[in-house]
């Protein structure tokens, strides 16, 4: 797919290059499919992770897709596309929410993207409560690792709690199922 549909552009009102949208794009519309790219296992601030050990790079200009708490688009790393996620305004800078791909950050950094519901520290969705991870599309590799680092989580204060609190764990799990 043809580069056209965005420029990258350097930001007269803050540091670094970005990504404008060159024609306006409906909510869901194709923007770019990620072709040639390489994989490597080691992340840096211009690979998106795709898998839990898995990030590609050398992207080109979409190494430039920001991040914002109010993103534009979604890259998809399970079709490799970046699409509309709203409509979006010729002009407007393309950008997506890192969390969205990334598990735990090679480089995290406070956003000022100035959002009514900014995250403030974008370091990865580790880092982020699940409810708020649940306002945004979030990659299938990222669920997955949140997943297992949730029941690997739970699998441990249930080892460890029935211990400190005197009550077996026939009694906690009976307390649970009457919630």
């Amino acid at each position: 797919m043809s580069i056209s549909h965005f420029n990258l552009e350097t930001s007269k009102t803050v540091p670094g290059k970005h990504l404008l949208a060159t024609r306006a794009f409906k909510s869901g519309e194709l923007i770019y499919r990620i072709e040639n790219y390489k994989t490597t296992s080691e992340a840096n601030y211009q690979t998106i992770q795709v898998g839990p050990e898995q990030h590609i790079e050398e992207l080109g200009a979409l190494a430039y897709l920001n991040h914002s708490c109010n993103p534009g688009v979604i890259v998809n790393t399970t079709e490799l596309t970046v699409r509309a996620c709203r409509d979006i305004a010729a002009g407007e800078e393309l950008n997506f929410f890192y969390p969205s791909t990334e598990w735990k950050m090679d480089r995290p950094f406070i956003c000022l993207c100035g959002a009514p519901q900014c995250i403030r520290l974008v370091a990865g969705a580790f880092y982020v409560s699940l409810d708020v991870l649940g306002r945004y599309f979030i990659n299938a590799h990222i669920r997955e690792i949140a997943s297992a680092w949730l029941e690997a989580s739970t699998n441990v204060h249930w080892k460890v709690l029935p211990e400190e609190t005197g009550k077996g764990a026939s009694d906690l799990l009976e307390a649970c199922e009457l919630r």
